[in-house]
């Protein structure tokens, strides 16, 4: 079977360039606030979306995500709300891929076959979970890839050659490689290490790998799209958010269209990069 992500990854890679991965946190600041951005974002450039499910605990996040998410939990966030803001998003697009990130809890709560039914039919391509080890893939990475959902993997710096295969084993749709030891966004990655990186996990798979985990800024995301097939951009995306709100936690006027030029120039940096090299 063939999905959104392998028809995304494959078209950017035919125009011989990287695919954008955004993120952001579904509910923040608002379902609305959320929306507006989330139907801005492929205008902006971005190739796939990521968005994060609400958590109480996002252990693997650092504080701007960690906030995000308390954000969004205050004003209302739940995961059927979250799957209402896919629902309303393809709407109007029904070709740039959704990826849902976050933590098992929020499925375990919902009930895993009654959430993997919800997602598919609200057009969700594919669930990235951070706290479910290949240890426990009948838990959900199984029934996911049997409802038709990619389950993306997280490899790290600490991913030896002896574990990369249980890693990859039900890995589906691209590799997520998280550049640096740590949270997110509290450092940046080194071109030079994420491209030995990826060519060691791509000797393991054929499928694309993704570079995630402090990139900020259009140059380091350029410097990491020339190095691996996709750059993925969160903490940076939902600082820019927060800088847009007022002093209730709103979202100020105009201010959906201030972080979707940010995202615009982080697109332009992925985007450019190779032809850039190339010259």
């Amino acid at each position: 079977m063939t999905t959104r992500l392998d028809r995304r990854f494959a078209a950017q890679q035919a125009k011989g360039r990287a695919t954008f991965v955004t993120f952001i946190t579904a509910g923040d600041p608002s379902h609305e606030a959320t929306l507006e951005i989330l139907k801005g974002l492929p205008g902006a450039g971005a190739d796939v979306i990521e968005l994060g499910m609400p958590f109480t605990d996002p252990m693997a996040d650092g504080p701007a995500i960690q906030a995000s998410s308390q954000r969004a939990l205050k004003a209302g966030a739940t995961m059927k709300k979250t799957l209402s803001l896919v629902r309303e998003f393809r709407q109007g697009d029904n070709d740039t891929p959704i990826v849902l990130m976050g933590y098992y809890n929020p499925i375990y709560h919902m009930g895993v076959e009654k959430f993997l039914a919800a997602a598919v039919e609200a057009g969700v391509d594919g669930l990235i979970v951070v706290d479910l080890p290949p240890e426990e893939d009948d838990e959900l990475c199984v029934p996911a890839m049997e409802a038709g959902l990619n389950f993306i993997r997280l490899a790290t710096p600490t991913t030896d050659d002896e574990r990369l295969p249980a890693v990859l084993a039900h890995t589906s749709g691209f590799v997520y490689y998280v550049s640096i030891n740590g949270i997110t966004g509290s450092a940046s990655p080194e071109a030079r290490n994420v491209a030995s990186a990826v060519a060691r996990i791509k000797r393991h798979t054929s499928l694309p790998v993704a570079v995630g985990f402090g990139i900020k800024t259009p140059e380091q995301a350029a410097d990491i799209a020339r190095a691996a097939d996709g750059a993925v951009i969160g903490s940076a995306i939902v600082s820019e958010i927060a800088d847009e709100l007022d002093a209730n936690g709103k979202l100020k006027a105009g201010g959906a269209g201030r972080v979707l030029a940010v995202v615009r120039r982080l697109a332009d940096g992925v985007h450019q990069a190779r032809a850039a090299a190339a010259q």
